[in-house]
């Protein structure tokens, strides 16, 4: 049966994206330096494709550290947890960008927030029960 691997991002500077990501409970599973083509891959997630996890790919270009344009294509992660409002707290409190509180989604009464990555690149936060 197929399943859902990973989504590969493009990231300016390694350990802060590393940093802010941690604070959302991920932890990094593997890194591949290559030399050769002067890039750096690390995959990070809550738990490995071996567990039924999908994983991110943070992917570093050895100096390109100007940044990437985030495209108009792209929307954002989702990542489910059981307390909205104290991972933003904690996100804000590691310098993480909160762009919208928790509170209900408009229309509903699922509570969700979206916070930034030092990227750019959007995440929504969606409450759910453990």
């Amino acid at each position: 049966m197929p399943s859902y691997l990973h989504t590969m991002v493009r990231v300016r500077n390694l350990e802060q994206s590393l940093t802010f990501y941690r604070l959302l409970g991920m932890h990094e599973l593997r890194r591949r330096d290559v030399p050769e083509g002067r890039y750096t891959l690390v995959f990070i997630g809550f738990g490995d494709n071996a567990q039924g996890q999908a994983e991110i790919e943070l992917t570093y270009n050895w100096g390109q550290d100007n940044g990437y344009d985030v495209g108009t294509g792209f929307g954002h992660f989702a990542i489910g947890v059981p307390d909205v409002a104290a991972l933003v707290e904690r996100v804000r409190e590691g310098g993480g960008k909160v762009t919208r509180e928790a509170g209900p989604v408009k229309f509903g009464t699922t509570v969700i927030a979206f916070v930034e990555d030092p990227d750019g690149y959007k995440i929504e936060l969606i409450e759910r029960a453990e």
